[in-house]
């Protein structure tokens, strides 16, 4: 298991991290709304591997069988190893050369919530609330903990979608070998 888990999570990982270094300089400039978009299409993307790995791991390992268990525990594992490598590629960039992120974050979202035509007193709480945020990004543990949550719910879902449509086990192949061959 541990080839195909670390095979496939270092390239999903891999991808992951090369499309957040393509994009991540240029969310200001294309909106934070889009790259936001974008940034999902982007990870689900990576997390497509998880779907191969654990089609590899069926066929080359398991001898074509699969439980959803074993299924879920190669998706998982190769969720979290990509999970690994975007909070990784995120802690570098983020404490480098995106380290004004958080003030062109909170400058649209509060040139958002001016554009609702919101009031002054609303406007002034979000403020507030992206000072907070900035300060607590300075931390690197809690940096590391919410740039973990947010592919992590992807893969899990992919994950699970995966090891539903990928099990195989010896009862379900007999019945497939009893059925009559059409013609």
């Amino acid at each position: 298991m541990k080839k195909t888990v670390l095979t496939f999570g270092l390239i999903s990982g891999a991808l992951s991290s090369l499309m957040m270094i393509a994009t991540a300089p240029f969310e200001d400039r294309i909106g934070f709304g889009k790259a936001e978009v974008l940034g999902y299409t982007l990870i689900v993307l990576s997390f497509l591997l998880v779907f191969f790995g654990i089609r590899s791991y069926r066929d080359n390992v398991g001898g074509g069988q699969i439980s959803f268990t074993k299924a879920f525990s190669v998706g998982i594992s190769i969720t979290l190893i990509t999970c690994i490598c975007y909070v990784a590629t995120w802690e570098i960039l983020y404490f480098t050369v995106l380290h004004g992120f958080m003030d062109k974050y909170g400058a649209y979202l509060v040139e958002k919530l001016k554009a609702t035509g919101a009031s002054a007193a609303a406007v002034q709480a979000q403020l507030q609330e992206v000072k907070k945020y900035k300060e607590m990004y300075e931390n690197p543990l809690f940096n590391v903990a919410m740039t973990f949550i947010e592919p992590f719910p992807v893969g899990l879902a992919i994950t699970l979608i995966s090891a539903a449509v990928l099990r195989k086990n010896q009862q379900s192949r007999l019945a497939q070998s009893a059925l009559p061959a059409s013609h």
